[in-house]
Parts: structure tokens; C-alpha cells; sequence
């Protein structure tokens, strides 16, 4: 490699391991959390708590279209009044009750249950670095000869967990995005959806906690293709982590295993910087690999379920939920290698020596100026399906494209393609696995 193309290499991959160091650094602070909501009720009277982020509400911040309240329009007055006492926010909610109602509902047999009795509680958070909750407490009445419920959340609260817990009947949960209302459920306890409904509803949830939530799994998963774009090792490395999560989700969502997040997650940041690592220093799928992919599978399992028993499983169907959502995570997976796959693919075949410079000067170049447009751009629309800013993801797709042209251009060099795009990409990942460590074990 020359001198001019070694100072662009590394001009490049520093541009890169930089922006996704900001990338992750984004998901980790002021992150939007769900809002969850337990209810109970009896003889007419139902209790309703919300453990929600009050500052974001009384910020007007659309907890829809971001994953960081830094990335809000009004992140400013969201700073500011997370620099309040937690009394001055509650003061402050007082008056804002009006607008809540206008954005949550609760009926019973179809007719709006009427709350009159309201209050909050802001509890204190060690640092302003950690989202501080606030719990929502409502008394309402209801027709004691009413059967079903059903609860209605504001796309611009973002996401809200409904628990239903203390019945005499089934235990019911749902998740609410996008402006949603829940099915109508039994009052007495229990859903009214077939397995058929939950196995369906719980794929996208799955689905959703890889793309866009995920960023350490879509890492160890592109940790998993830059090794080896070939579909051998590919399916060998896929096949093996699918079915070691596969295991430990089950075995964890039945409560058979259970590992504190504070080990699992470093382990799962750890993770990532071995497989990158491993690119980085081998070639191929290596005798040890298999193993170890395996055994990282396991982990990311426990992660999942961590996930999964946030939203919870429905008694009534818990083994179609548990399926749908593990088919969702799946999706998810395969959707990330199928995006990398198709961005990189042209670059692959110029290494593997298709006479086709020209057509990938000019693919790369027309993908390159789309990727910047969007994030320049950053429309409305994308935000919503990024849960984010664009560029976000984007950005780093734009230095692929970019590495993939420098491995057009170098392309009579042995290994161009690894090279150029496979090691730098993975070095990057390997500083963005050891970042998350870091401030998982130690900050």
C-alpha cells in the first residue's frame, strides 16, 4: 500500500471509529426508557400507577421519534428541567394534567373512565447522567358491570408497558407504540387475543430490539460477517449464536436461569471486542470460533430476556409470545447481515476479481452522496422508523461506502477487500465493544 493510500486509510477509519464512538456514546445517556404502567381493579375502582420521564413530558419531547433526549429539538428544556427539584416538578405537573388526559385514555366497555383522583411522585436519581422517574398515581371509577378495559397512550409518549398483575385470572401485558390502544382485556384478568394474535404482536417487538434498540447485538452480528462475507462461515457463525440465545432466552423467560444485568452486559460488550478482534488477527472460521460464538450466543440470550421481561409474557399464550419474539429477533439479524451484505457485495466481487471497476466507482459514488443527503437531511419519516436522528445510521454506512471505494481502487492489492473495508470496520467495532465495557463495568 502506498504512503498516500495509508494516510487515507487511517484519515478514514479514524473518521469512522470517531463517529460511532459518538453513535454509541448517544445510546448510553439520557437514553428514552418505556414508560410502564401497572393497573389493578376492583368493585368499580381501578388504580392505575405510570412510572413515566416527567421532565420529557412537561418538554413537549416527541419520545417517538428519538432514543436520546440529546437528539430533541427541545433537549434544552428538557436539561433545564432536569436541573429542577424533584417538588418543583411536581409543582410544575400540577398544571400539566389537562395535557396528559388529552394523550392517555382508559375505558371500560367502550365508555371513558373518569379519574378523579391524581398525583406524582419524582423520585430523586443519583446523577443527572441517569433518567430520573416519576410514578403517576390515578383513581377512577368504573361500571361494576362493565367486563374489559382498554388503554390508549400518545405516539409522543413513545412506548408504554400495560401490566395488569393483580387479578384472580390471567396476568395480561401489552405494549403500545405509535399512538396504539390495547385490545380490549378482561377486567377479571386475561386477554382476549388468540395465540395466533400474540405470536403475531410479539414479532415486531423482537424485531424492534435489534432494529434500531439494539446497537451491541447489530455490532456482534456485523462482528460475524466481517470475519468472513462467504456464505460457509457465515451460516456456521449465524446457525450457532441463533441457537445458543435461542436456549438461554427459553431457559431464562421460564426462570430457570437468571444472571444479574451487570454481568451480562459487560460480558456482551466483551463479546464484540473479541469477535472484531478475532477479524482483525485471522482469516476464516477458526477451529475455536464456532465455541466461542456459541458461548457468546449464550449470553446474548440473557440479554434478551432481560428485554422480554421488561414487556412480559402473557400466561394465556406464553410460549406463541416467546416464539414470535425470538422470530422477531431472528428477522432482525438477518436483516442487518442482509442490509451489509447488499452495501458491501459490489466491492466483493471486483475483490474477487469481476472486471467491474467502473459500475462500482459509480455505485458506491451515487450511494455515498444518498447516504449524505439523508443525513443532512434527516427526514421526519426516517427518524420515526430510526427512532433517532438518520444519520445515526447513515453516517457510518457512508464511511463503508467509502472504504469500499478504496478497496475499488486498490483492488489488484491481495486482500484489498479485507484490507480496506473488513479490518477497519472491524477495528472500529472492537473500540466501540471496548468503550461499552468500560463504562459498564467502571462508570
Amino acid at each position: 500500500m502506498s504512503n498516500a493510500a495509508k494516510v487515507v486509510h487511517r484519515s478514514i477509519l479514524s473518521s469512522m471509529i470517531t463517529l460511532m464512538l459518538i453513535v454509541s456514546g448517544m445510546a448510553q445517556a439520557h437514553e428514552v426508557l418505556p414508560s410502564i404502567m401497572n393497573l389493578s381493579a376492583s368493585e368499580g375502582s381501578l388504580n392505575v400507577e405510570i412510572d413515566v420521564n416527567a421532565e420529557a413530558l412537561l418538554a413537549n419531547v416527541d419520545l417517538s421519534t428519538v432514543e436520546d433526549t440529546d437528539a430533541a429539538e427541545n433537549a434544552a428544556d428538557y436539561d433545564a428541567l432536569r436541573g429542577l427539584a424533584p417538588d418543583e416538578i411536581e409543582t410544575r405537573f400540577a398544571d400539566y394534567w389537562p395535557i396528559f388526559f388529552d394523550n392517555f385514555s382508559a375505558n371500560a366497555d367502550g365508555t371513558p373512565i373518569d379519574f378523579a383522583e391524581m398525583d406524582i411522585t419524582v423520585h430523586e436519581s443519583e446523577n443527572e447522567s441517569v433518567i430520573r422517574i416519576s410514578t403517576l398515581r390515578l383513581t377512577g371509577s368504573y361500571p361494576t358491570d362493565a367486563t374489559h378495559f382498554q388503554i390508549g397512550w400518545d405516539s409522543a409518549y413513545g412506548t408504554l408497558i400495560v401490566r395488569q398483575n393483580d387479578v384472580d385470572g390471567e396476568a395480561y401485558t401489552a405494549t403500545l407504540n405509535q399512538g396504539a390502544t390495547t385490545e380490549p382485556f378482561l377486567i377479571q384478568g386475561g386477554s382476549l387475543q388468540t395465540g395466533w394474535q400474540v405470536f403475531g404482536a410479539y414479532i415486531p417487538i423482537g424485531f424492534d430490539h435489534i432494529v434500531p434498540k439494539g446497537l451491541d447485538h447489530i455490532l456482534f452480528v456485523l462482528g460475524l460477517f466481517f470475519l468472513s462475507a462467504r456464505i460457509g462461515p457465515l451460516l456456521t457463525q449465524v446457525s450457532l449464536f441463533t441457537l445458543a440465545h435461542t436456549l438461554t432466552l427459553a431457559l431464562a423467560a421460564l426462570g430457570y436461569v437468571r444472571l444479574p444485568g451487570s454481568i451480562v452486559e459487560p460480558l456482551i460488550a466483551a463479546s464484540i471486542v473479541f469477535v472484531a478482534l478475532e477479524n482483525i488477527f485471522t482469516k476464516g472460521l477458526s477451529r475455536w470460533r464456532p465455541i466461542v460464538v456459541f458461548g457468546f450466543g449464550l449470553l446474548h440470550g440473557l440479554g434478551f430476556a432481560s428485554v422480554l421481561a421488561e414487556f412480559g409474557l402473557p400466561d394465556h399464550a406464553f410460549i406463541p409470545a416467546l416464539i414470535g419474539f425470538n422470530i422477531g429477533v431472528e428477522v432482525g439479524q438477518l436483516a442487518v447481515i442482509a442490509v451489509m451484505f447488499l452495501c458491501v457485495w459490489q466491492a466483493l466481487r471486483i475483490d474477487r476479481g469481476a472486471n467491474e471497476a467502473n459500475q462500482g466507482f459509480a455505485l458506491y459514488a451515487v450511494l455515498l452522496i444518498a447516504a449524505v443527503a439523508l443525513s443532512i437531511l434527516n427526514p421526519s419519516g426516517l427518524q420515526t422508523l430510526a427512532e433517532g436522528p438518520v444519520w445515526l445510521f447513515t453516517g457510518p454506512l457512508a464511511l463503508i461506502f467509502v472504504l469500499c471505494i478504496g478497496s475499488i481502487q486498490l483492488r489488484d492489492q491481495v486482500d484489498a477487500f479485507r484490507r480496506i473495508v473488513a479490518i477497519p470496520a472491524s477495528i472500529a467495532i472492537a473500540v466501540i465493544g471496548a468503550y461499552w465495557f468500560i463504562e459498564r463495568v467502571f462508570l
